[in-house]
């Protein structure tokens, strides 16, 4: 049964490409009437989950002419739902909207995503799909076993284009969890609103993936025969069953200051932090099992790492998956040398959502320590009762885990994105990125990053005879020093330790 399961061939991808942004547009004129200067991007970075929320739904329901959506996650959920209901509606308004979104997590989904591609005006393409048993995960892999080394490979990208003039990237999927509406776990993310030079960057990008051979229209994996008026009225069914969920009860600012974007767009005019950018990602073909060096040399992450190794004094890194591996600890020594200070965050064992990508980063802990990294992983706990970050609500039964992807170079460049610095960034999956020389957004993504580093954070050093860790916190103002993992029971500990020895690097 498996030997023959395979992907349709010959088929017709029409290509589509973004149009040349309407100049009367409402988005547009805000755009127009915000930028200094045409080579100038302005970002506003979107540190509390609800405003990144709300801020895709405020260009969702001002959006005129075009949508173009590609995400790696996209959930059947309160969130998800509500997106796709407001793709819904810009669609009846005449809105062309595109939906790329890589295929491992659309099984749950399925149902919503076919009536939505009935709709006039709206299009949905899946990235380097599962050929057939759509209906479940597990009946994909066990239908796909062939074709497993392909399907190890995903599209990572997560980006949001409205009209070809404003823009949200980041490392933000489309689920409760990202914008801070799941009562039991939670991730502390980032993402970036923005407009000017860089967006038409961006739009060629999501061409890019769109237009690729990995991307198949949603029809063309389905051969069942489809009632497009059924789908629709299920589609319009199910919105009206929303799960139950607090609503989107925005605070009046931000941890940064920033008002909710809806304020600023009926203003006409918004408040930006302005730089020079670009745009990069990973070329779509990466997911087809090319040449391993050829696909490290041409990737996101390898010019991430070049940016760093350019360093004069400091360097700081959020990465909820950190593996660096030879080339990283290379990366990292080379740094030491120049006398550059390296900060990174991570997050703990009780944070991870990955025992074994932690083991993978266990190993490197003591190595990254003695090269002078100034190491901190996230506590779940402490990031809960951190009302900064927006997850108090739930109380203590609720976990906080890290997912925001950031570098910070000599307090003058940034890097946002959805790379992690682990060998599936590298290797695998496919990313996207934006570079931008912005002093006072370099300020500002230090300041969302200390909130965590410095109130929701465990330092982590060497005991001082070298030979093992210790974990610092400071609570009421007293400092308390851990021995072992913080948070993590002693199953957790022993699975791990357990495990250690037997998961390869190169899986992870």
């Amino acid at each position: 049964m498996t030997g023959c399961g395979s992907l349709p061939e010959h088929v017709e991808r029409p290509v589509s490409t973004a149009p040349v942004p309407a100049p009367d547009g409402v988005l547009a004129t805000t755009a127009k009437a915000s930028i200094p200067s045409p080579e100038q991007s302005g970002f506003r970075l979107l540190p509390l989950g609800i405003y990144s929320l709300d801020a895709r739904m405020q260009l969702i329901q001002r959006a005129q002419h075009t949508l173009d959506l590609q995400y790696y996650v996209l959930a059947d959920d309160a969130s998800g739902r509500l997106l796709l209901r407001g793709l819904r509606d810009a669609a009846h308004r005449g809105v062309r909207v595109r939906l790329l979104l890589d295929d491992l997590y659309t099984a749950g989904i399925g149902e919503l995503l076919r009536a939505l591609a009935t709709l006039p005006n709206v299009q949905v393409r899946v990235f380097n799909p599962f050929c057939c048993a759509r209906g479940h995960l597990a009946t994909r892999f066990m239908a796909s076993l062939p074709d497993l080394g392909r399907l190890d490979h995903r599209m990572h990208n997560k980006l949001f284009v409205a009209d070809g003039v404003m823009a949200i990237a980041g490392g933000r999927n489309i689920a409760d969890e990202y914008f801070t509406r799941n009562p039991l776990e939670n991730f502390i993310d980032l993402d970036a609103f923005i407009i000017g030079a860089v967006v038409p960057q961006l739009e060629t990008i999501f061409d890019r993936y769109w237009n690729s051979e990995q991307a198949y229209p949603l029809e063309s994996l389905d051969g069942r025969a489809q009632n497009p008026k059924e789908l629709q009225d299920n589609f319009d069914a199910l919105m009206r069953m929303e799960p139950s969920q607090p609503p989107l009860n925005l605070p009046p600012v931000d941890v940064l200051g920033y008002g909710p974007l809806g304020e600023d767009l009926d203003a006409g005019r918004i408040g930006l932090v302005w730089g020079v950018a670009y745009a990069f990602a990973d070329p779509p073909a990466k997911v087809m099992n090319q040449d391993p060096d050829d696909v490290i040399a041409n990737s996101v992450t390898m010019s991430v790492a070049e940016l760093m190794q350019g360093a004069r004094s400091e360097v700081v890194v959020t990465s909820p998956y950190l593996i660096p591996g030879a080339k990283g600890m290379a990366l990292i020594r080379g740094l030491q040398q120049k006398q550059v200070k390296m900060t990174i965050l991570t997050n703990s064992l009780a944070a991870s959502d990955s025992s074994l990508v932690h083991i993978g980063y266990a190993r490197y802990r003591p190595e990254m320590l003695r090269a002078g990294v100034d190491l901190y992983e996230l506590s779940s706990s402490r990031t809960v009762k951190n009302s900064r970050l927006g997850l108090s609500m739930f109380g203590s039964s609720s976990l906080g885990r890290l997912h925001a992807k950031m570098v910070v170079i000599d307090r003058s460049t940034v890097f946002i994105g959805s790379m992690n610095l682990d060998p599936r960034s590298a290797n695998k999956n496919t990313e996207l990125g934006i570079i931008a020389d912005s002093p006072p957004l370099a300020r500002e993504m230090l300041r969302v990053i200390n909130i965590s580093k410095l109130q929701s954070a465990y330092r982590v050093r060497l005991s001082a005879d070298g030979n093992s860790l210790e974990w610092l916190s400071a609570d009421d103002e007293k400092e308390q020093i851990l021995t072992s993992e913080p948070e993590s029971s002693l199953l957790t500990r022993f699975e791990t330790f357990i495990l250690s020895p037997f998961v390869p690097e190169e899986l992870l």
